[in-house]
């Protein structure tokens, strides 16, 4: 089996020299991370364990004795003959030849690490990215999974501004869509945390418990109550780097192997968020419950906990 190992600026690896042209064997079977010379199938699968400097050499290799792997990525053998030199591995690290980064399984990027096609950023799974860490296409900015994005952060679609999970937005944090100003829900807004359309307010009162209140939404953001909720278990996505990656996760996702790691959800069930309420301390309780118009069933029904002891003050 032919492949490819890495080394440090003096053909070194974990300190042991290496000679072009010589044959290296040991007695023993190997074993992955544990025993064996180990070597990748792709230059690209080199780089994920040396550093991509020019002080990193990689040589064509070819294992003659038993060979392991534990991950189709890391190979390891008892037996190995180190042919030649590569020149320039770098620009020989992507599968396609039309593009100009590292690593890259697509075609026509500039980037590096990337799987799609056309990317001039770094570790894109989609097309046509010229930002970083895009699963969607066409995005700019970066850490967008969806498409046509020049901000970052963003779900949905068209979005110059962050953190948007709906589309065309110029504003930060909209779940609506062509809004202007911030944290809006509704349509079409150049206000902040309108769940109305066309709407110009920038701090319109608040209904709580489906009746209107006195309360700003700038007054809920800056309250203490709100900060107790926002310790609440809630469910969210983060991305994993490869390092963080158990065995199984690497099996689910082997697109980890491209872009350095996959997007994990963690969801917050039912009994985490109980849990929480039932050790909240009595006294951030009690903010909670002096909240303007409340109720407890509509608490109950929207937070998804059993308040287990209620009475009226």
């Amino acid at each position: 089996m032919k492949g490819y190992k890495a080394f440090d600026k003096n053909l070194k690896c974990r300190g042991m020299q290496y000679e072009i042209g010589k044959v290296y064997e040991m007695d023993e079977t190997p074993i992955p991370c544990d025993r064996g010379f180990h070597f990748c199938k792709t230059i690209a699968d080199c780089y994920g364990f040396y550093p991509m400097c020019e002080d990193t050499r990689i040589c064509e290799v070819e294992a003659t004795g038993d060979v392991a792997t534990d991950d189709d990525v890391k190979y390891c053998t008892n037996r190995i003959m180190i042919l030649a030199e590569v020149e320039k591995p770098r620009e020989k690290s992507n599968v396609s030849e039309s593009s100009s980064g590292y690593c890259n399984s697509g075609d026509c990027n500039s980037g590096n690490r990337n799987s799609g096609y056309c990317n001039s950023g770094n570790w894109n799974s989609g097309n046509r990215n010229s930002g970083d860490c895009n699963s969607g296409n066409w995005n700019s900015g970066n850490r967008n999974s969806g498409n046509r994005n020049s901000g970052y952060c963003n779900s949905g679609y068209c979005n110059s501004g962050d953190w948007n999970s709906g589309d065309c937005n110029s504003g930060n944090r909209n779940s609506g869509n062509w809004n202007s100003g911030d944290w809006n829900s509704g349509d079409w807004n150049s206000g902040d945390c309108n769940s109305g359309i066309f709407c110009t307010d920038k701090n319109p009162k608040i209904k709580l418990f489906d009746v209107d209140s006195d309360l700003t939404m700038r007054d809920w953001i800056n309250s203490r109550a709100r900060m107790i909720m926002n310790r609440c278990p809630y469910t969210y996505a983060d991305f994993i780097s490869a390092a963080s990656m158990t065995d199984e996760e690497k099996k689910r996702h082997p697109e980890h192997k491209t872009i350095g790691g996959f997007v994990k959800v963690f969801v917050a069930t039912t009994e985490d968020k109980q849990r929480w309420w039932d050790d909240l301390p009595e006294d951030d309780k009690a903010e909670i419950y002096k909240l303007p118009n409340f109720n407890a069933e509509k608490f109950e029904e929207c937070v998804g906990v059993k308040i287990r002891r209620w009475q009226d003050d």
